[in-house]
């Protein structure tokens, strides 16, 4: 199996060098290929992009900045793994958590895992940040009679071509909504594993707001109201 690792960038001069370096470092059960999609950066980003040199590595650049969903789209447009997993360059979610999302399925008992966070004690936590977490997943379990403890996680491991066929389009933050209503709604319900998590506050960043919050509510609403596809792929 290869698994294609897709990396949204947006202006991440500072933490993209390192993003790179942990992805790559990791040590997969697998054969994997990183995919990043500078999303329009202002800053040094793509400089620094341009100097990364591995042969895992392919950098694909949007002239425009066009949001989160959009980027995920093109690098799943061009993924060339039968699986794929989205990795932040932020630095919140750990790619040493990755092998742990593909256990479950490497192992058979698993086609869509979901990564976790506990959202424990931390400095850099918002309180509102995770309450409007907590609200917008608990919004998904009462719609489509679920029981997933994360909606929002950036670690969403599944195969490609199902990927595809959700063919979400959002451009935004709201894509972590849709990806997850229309699993739902296809009645596909994620396995999840624990991560760990190192959140990042407004001055170091944090790009989502509570718009994106109530975008995410209208999202699941959405697709609830939806007809369930006549051959769900699972």
């Amino acid at each position: 199996m290869k698994l294609s690792i897709l990396m949204p960038v947006y202006n991440e001069e500072e933490r993209i060098a390192d993003a790179l370096k942990q992805a790559l470092a990791v040590e997969y059960p697998c054969e994997i290929e990183l995919v990043v999609v500078d999303d329009g950066s202002r800053d040094g980003t793509g400089e620094v992009l341009g100097r990364a040199d591995d042969a895992r590595l392919r950098v694909i650049t949007h002239q425009r900045n066009a949001g989160k969903g959009a980027a995920i789209r093109t690098a799943v447009a061009n993924a060339e793994g039968e699986y794929m997993v989205i990795l932040d360059a932020d630095l919140e979610y750990d790619p040493q958590d990755i092998p742990k999302l593909l256990a479950p399925v490497l192992d058979g008992r698993a086609t869509v895992v979901y990564g976790n966070r506990t959202f424990g004690s931390h400095s850099a936590y918002s309180f509102w940040y995770v309450m409007g977490n907590k609200g917008v997943t608990m919004a998904a379990n009462v719609l489509f009679n679920s029981y997933i403890g994360d909606l929002e996680t950036c670690f969403k491991l599944m195969p490609v071509e199902l990927y595809r066929s959700l063919d979400v389009r959002s451009r935004g933050f709201g894509m972590e909504a849709e990806v997850t209503g229309k699993l739902l709604r296809r009645r596909i319900r994620p396995y999840e594993v624990p991560i760990s998590y190192r959140a990042r506050g407004r001055e170091e960043g944090k790009k989502i707001t509570w718009r994106d919050g109530v975008e995410a509510l209208w999202i699941l609403g959405r697709e609830r109201t939806r007809r369930r596809p006549a051959d769900p792929q699972r």
